[in-house]
């Protein structure tokens, strides 16, 4: 459920796959786009570790470049996985057993709190906010940590499981869940993507206050 990068830029991506690499002139030619948007998405996809550039020394010339879709890329190509992911939430909410079915959940939820938790420790709610961010941050997710006001917001500034949550409303009850967990308090979801917010939003409750800044 990571942040996916632009659509343009994903096509982008495509295209330079498909042609096995190319320089920014055979770019150019195979896009039909100016030198300067090629090198723009080239420059953007590079810092992302998306696409490499090899040098190639051509005779006594100087060398020419070539960029090339690195594995990282390549992940993210194929980084689809909304279609499967409804289709196993579907089957399984759908289990008629509830023991099993809370207890599927169940471990789902914990697979989650162990996955981000391992990372946040800090010894203030505020500082385990920040703990957990870079740990979302790092795995993907367009997130960051509002602090401040009082209490501090972790902002999700594009839902992570819109397509899952529109279809099913009690996985945004499962993220806040997991986030308590990891977090070690109770959190309030103040506003939420799914009811036209332009952005997801948990914050401590107000018992937060009493914690260590």
């Amino acid at each position: 459920m990571k942040l996916a990068i632009d659509p343009g830029d994903r096509q982008f991506l495509d295209l330079l796959h498909r042609m096995g690499g190319g320089t920014v002139q055979e770019i150019c030619d195979e896009m039909g786009v100016t030198a300067t948007a090629v090198r723009q998405r080239l420059n953007r996809l590079q810092g992302r570790g998306m696409v490499s550039r090899e040098a190639e020394r051509v005779g006594r010339g100087r060398p020419r470049h070539t960029y090339l879709v690195t594995e990282a890329g390549l992940r993210e190509l194929g980084d689809n996985y909304v279609d499967l992911a409804l289709i196993l939430w579907r089957e399984m909410r759908s289990i008629e057993e509830t023991e099993i079915r809370e207890r599927i959940v169940g471990r789902v939820r914990e697979a989650l709190v162990r996955r981000y938790g391992k990372v946040v420790n800090a010894q203030s709610v505020g500082e385990r906010f920040h703990e957990l961010k870079s740990a979302l941050v790092e795995r993907g997710f367009d997130v960051e940590v509002d602090a401040s006001g009082s209490l501090p917001i972790l902002r999700e500034n594009n839902c992570p499981y819109l397509e899952l949550a529109s279809d099913d409303p009690t996985i945004c009850e499962l993220e806040q869940s997991v986030f308590e967990a990891v977090l070690g308090t109770d959190v309030t979801l103040t506003q939420c993507c799914l009811d036209g917010h332009s952005c997801c939003e948990f914050q401590p409750d107000a018992a937060g206050r009493n914690e260590p800044s």
